[in-house]
């Protein structure tokens, strides 16, 4: 167990104040074992008005601090989060359920985009643009959007607020952070951190450059649909995005959406079964199957499919499922009972199409309120329907191919496109797939679960996606303009156009 054994250990260790914690409509709880950990006052919707202003003066100050400046807050920050590290992270456990070396690899990630965003504050280039005018020359320039409205949700309840927020601070924008519903204690926790790093900062930070809404679907609408908010950053499900998407459209607003994956893995027969089973199992069940990014397909060529499958059997069979805060657990918690619920289901219906499960079932290692579940390996005749769909719990879906062309088209035929990868040593296949897969991310000879920071991170093919956290992804929070500079003594008209003044 963590040194920190007890939710209030974990809430103190945080900084979080206990008359914060108690006496608000909003219950959360821990999906350890179900306990109610806290009951937060959520944000008054009359309010929301007012927070907006606060961020629209807060961007009239911000905008003005040179790049080089914001970017010495978020360095100050990056050094907040590295002293909190443990005991973030073990709230990230106690409010998501992950295992203790997932906490803190997600603290790790945020640290890593304040490393990445520091840079950047020195990088943000325009192109210096050959104009057909004599004595002339055209610039491109970057300038701050405005304030950015960043919608988490509970699976990585930190890292993503930090993704967008990083490169917000350091394009010139402030951030309203909605997070989830099921984890906004986590957020409150980074608040309390980004505040002694604006405390070290000094006077450059104007108020209202981070502020937090807690509460649940009804504040994201408030800020999807608020004309002063030009940019909605919104994480979370299919679901989620098809409201939240067109909302911001039919104001002009730009918008980020982070949503499903469904991703997959072809297995060509060159492969390295040894190293593909350790990728499919670490991207199949890792935060039980709770990630954008979790492997979700797998679809495999026949010569070597019963060897494969017969090895993945095995190996789930042997996987620790229980306390995420104990040493040895691989597979912690679902969010809540719903999904168990949820994944159940699934099963059902994939029996009901032909799939054979293996595993599965509820687990009883976990502390009793916990909802707790052996991870699934589904040998599917072909994609059917269930397949087709995401569902958020740790399942796998096998099928087999006979020719890459069929692969591939396999591969592509789900609407979902995050993620993907395939395992060969044959260079062809390799490249070709490179060429064609559809995903945001494609990955040779290793699994489609999680990213670097210093890659951009998104274009999810259902809903127009977006990018976030490293590569070029800063252009996003920024707006561009092409300049025109007349440095010569004459003035270009239309041919033949003159007048006297």
């Amino acid at each position: 167990m963590t040194t920190l054994k007890t939710a209030a250990d974990v809430l103190n260790a945080c900084g979080l104040d206990p008359a914060a914690l108690s006496g608000g409509s909003l219950a959360v709880h821990s999906p350890i074992d179900g306990a109610q950990i806290a009951a937060l006052k959520t944000t008054p919707l009359e309010d929301m008005p007012a927070i907006r202003a606060r961020a629209q003066l807060a961007f009239q100050t911000w905008r003005a601090v040179p790049a080089p400046r914001r970017g010495e807050l978020v360095r100050l920050l990056g050094e907040e989060l590295r002293a909190a590290k443990k005991a973030l992270g073990a709230l990230v456990t106690l409010e998501a359920g992950k295992i203790t070396s997932e906490g803190l690899g997600e603290v790790q990630e945020m640290i890593d985009i304040c490393d990445f965003a520091v840079g950047l504050s020195r990088q943000l280039y325009g192109l210096t643009i050959a104009s057909e005018r004599p004595g002339h020359v055209m610039r491109e320039t970057w300038h701050p959007l405005g304030p950015a409205a960043v919608i988490t949700a509970f699976n990585f309840p930190v890292a993503v607020w930090s993704w967008n927020t990083a490169l917000a601070l350091v394009c010139g924008d402030p951030v309203i952070w909605k997070p989830s519903d099921k984890s906004p204690l986590t957020a409150m926790a980074c608040e309390v951190i980004f505040k002694r790093a604006l405390a070290r900062f000094g006077d450059d930070a104007p108020e209202g450059l981070l502020q937090l809404v807690i509460g649940g679907a009804e504040h994201g609408d408030a800020l999807a649909t608020a004309p002063d908010i030009p940019l909605v950053s919104a994480t979370g499900s299919t679901r989620m995005g098809r409201v939240v998407g067109p909302k911001v459209a039919a104001r002009f607003g730009r918008s980020i959406l982070e949503l499903g994956g469904n991703n997959a893995m072809i297995v060509a027969p060159s492969a390295d079964l040894e190293m593909a089973v350790r990728a499919i199992v670490f991207s199949a069940v890792g935060t039980a199957g709770q990630r954008c990014t979790s492997l979700r397909r797998l679809i495999v060529h026949d010569s070597i499919a019963d060897d494969l499958v017969a090895r993945l059997v095995k190996a789930y069979a042997s996987l620790p499922v229980g306390d995420p805060r104990e040493a040895g657990t691989l597979v912690g918690p679902l969010i809540d009972a719903a999904a168990l619920d949820r994944m159940q289901a699934a099963l059902e219906r994939a029996r009901a199409q032909g799939g054979t499960v293996h595993g599965g079932a509820p687990a009883p290692g976990g502390p009793a309120g916990g909802a707790y579940a052996a991870p699934a390996l589904v040998e599917m005749p072909d994609q059917t329907d269930i397949v087709r769909e995401e569902t958020f719990a740790p399942i796998l879906y096998v099928m087999r191919y006979s020719t890459f062309e069929q692969a591939l088209a396999m591969h592509n035929d789900v609407p979902q496109g995050l993620s993907s990868c395939i395992f060969t040593l044959d260079l062809r296949e390799a490249e070709s797939f490179l060429q064609h897969s559809d995903c945001g991310i494609t990955n040779v000879n290793i699994g489609p679960s999680g990213a670097e920071i210093g890659g951009a991170f998104g274009g999810e093919k259902e809903t127009g996606g977006g990018r976030e956290s490293g590569s070029d992804a800063w252009k996003g929070y920024m707006r561009r303009a092409t300049n025109t500079v007349n440095y010569s003594t004459e003035l270009p008209l239309a041919q033949g156009v003159r007048f006297d003044i």
